[in-house]
């Protein structure tokens, strides 16, 4: 599993955008960060309550890249080669989606996912992809690492793989 550090790490932004972009660490702590504390909650039952996660709203770079009209999906590809995920563009946009920098009042580090990775906070954890490196536009929402393994491919808390009967806030 390669690790990547302020030096080394890059963001791509691309697919069905009008201006594709490149992120360093740097890059994306000089953004405005949005701080929220929600749950975390496995699709397994556990759950991690009032977890603090800080970073850049994803729907921020969305906009900064230029989606176009022909858009409906954004696919995520992790530097570790084999995991992905994908959200509707609706959802992706959501103001409780980030492009995550920090977890528990401190950098992510590489156990975590980090330096950088999704956080989805309505949605079970395995759709906060971890070490997060490419975030494209797609067309059509495209089943990942989960989905092929048969979990929800939509992942709302409560509402999927017949976990729990409520969703939680």
């Amino acid at each position: 599993m390669p690790h990547k550090d302020a030096e080394t790490y890059r963001l791509t932004v691309d697919g069905l955008v009008d201006r594709p972009a490149t992120y360093t660490l740097a890059d994306l702590r000089a953004l405005p960060q949005t701080r929220m504390v929600r749950d975390v909650q496995c699709v397994t039952g556990w759950r991690v309550p009032g977890t603090p996660f800080e970073g850049v709203r994803l729907s921020h770079l969305l906009d900064a890249a230029g989606v176009r009209s022909t858009a409906g999906a954004v696919r995520f590809t992790c530097f570790d080669g084999s995991y992905t995920d994908s959200l509707t563009l609706e959802q992706a946009r959501r103001a409780d989606v980030l492009v995550a920098l920090c977890m528990q009042d401190k950098d992510i580090g590489h156990s975590r996912g980090g330096p950088v990775r999704l956080y989805v906070a309505p949605m079970y954890f395995y759709k906060s992809a971890k070490w997060l490196s490419g975030i494209t536009v797609t067309r059509n929402v495209e089943p990942g690492y989960w989905k092929e393994r048969g979990y929800d491919i939509d992942a709302w808390v409560g509402r999927s793989n017949g976990r729990d009967d409520e969703p939680t806030t």
